[in-house]
């Protein structure tokens, strides 16, 4: 991988990982369209770090404050005697599905998931789940009910929404798609769903990215090279992840999801439709 390459590949992880589009699925795609070899799930579990920072920077008040909360929680024996401790506890309960699927559809997940065939058809799929929620959404405002808040959040909410993550092992579901949509299905408003979506990330993402970076550091880290492309994909990634952090929660306090949902639709047909043209390999 070229210089050239590993910017262009940051700046599409920094785009797509935080935007209910799936970034697994651009990253399979890019290079596809570009004529460039596909950098493999760890190659993406790695600069997804990048995306990881982005978080961190973004949410430092909240993490800091929920991180206090839950450690003097232990320390004082009420693990969830304060809203910010169980919000922890949240986090972790809910990043428990998603890790073990990892370990148990490993294989899967590096070689036959990534088809773009699979691709395709998570795009699409979750594209009408997406829409499905945004009806429920619509429907529950016209009687009057009262969307979630992120300090309203249940232990129920945090489960199926930890479930619905583990989704997001398939190439071209979305982390932040899947998440989103079981959130919207939870009666969370669409930025409560969008910003417990980013929390819940961060324990999976930063334990994907190290465990796949010690476990493949001879092929991902072989060359001088190659240390320097994967480390610049990785910084780019996180510094555009931040803006795409900011604008969609912005994005989401008046607007719908619906544009997300035109785009999987497009994106996933486009791609079955060169798949059959062959100007893609699957």
């Amino acid at each position: 991988m070229d210089f050239l390459q590993a910017i262009i590949l940051g700046i599409v992880q920094g785009l797509t990982e935080f935007l209910p589009i799936s970034s697994s699925a651009h990253l399979r795609i890019v290079p596809a369209l570009f004529g460039w070899d596909d950098p493999g799930a760890a190659f993406t579990a790695v600069i997804q770090c990048g995306t990881l920072a982005a978080v961190l920077a973004y949410f430092r008040e909240d993490i800091v404050r929920i991180s206090r909360a839950w450690t003097l929680g232990i320390v004082r024996s009420q693990p969830e005697n304060d809203l910010d401790a169980r919000m922890g506890w949240m986090m972790i309960a809910g990043t428990v599905p998603i890790v073990v699927c990892g370990l148990v559809f490993k294989d899967q997940i590096e070689t036959t998931l990534r088809s773009l065939y699979v691709v395709a058809g998570a795009m699409i799929g979750l594209a009408m789940l997406l829409a499905l929620a945004e009806m429920r959404v619509k429907w529950r405002a016209r009687r009057g009910v009262v969307q979630k808040q992120l300090t309203e959040i249940t232990w129920l909410d945090a489960l199926i929404t930890g479930l619905a993550q583990a989704l997001a092992l398939v190439p071209g579901s979305s982390r932040s798609g899947v998440t989103i949509t079981a959130g919207l299905f939870q009666n969370m408003s669409r930025e409560t769903a969008a910003r417990f979506s980013f929390l819940l990330s961060l324990p999976s993402v930063f334990a994907a990215g190290m465990y796949q970076l010690y476990k493949q550091r001879e092929s991902l880290l072989s060359t001088q090279e190659d240390i320097v492309a994967l480390g610049l994909c990785t910084v780019v990634s996180g510094i555009v992840g931040y803006a795409s952090i900011a604008f969609l929660l912005s994005y989401l306090k008046s607007h719908s999801t619906y544009v997300f949902v035109a785009y999987r639709l497009v994106g996933g047909g486009l791609i079955l439709f060169w798949l059959s043209r062959g100007a893609l390999q699957p």
